[in-house]
């Protein structure tokens, strides 16, 4: 599949802001007392990465 540049950029946005809230969360996560919290962070954290995993599939 061939993307155009602003599918490109978009993709590539796409890919950035999953990186930064996965940074985030796991940021949160070491942060948090509280097992049940923690654990939700990391949940959350370890599918912004399997999406981002995902969309980089379309890069080629």
């Amino acid at each position: 599949m061939n993307l155009n540049m602003v599918e490109l950029q978009n993709l590539r946005h796409l890919i950035s802001d999953h990186a930064n809230v996965e940074k985030k969360l796991n940021f949160y996560a070491e942060q948090s007392s509280d097992p049940q919290v923690r654990q939700m962070f990391q949940q959350s954290a370890q599918s912004c990465s399997q999406t981002r995993q995902k969309l980089m599939t379309f890069l080629g």
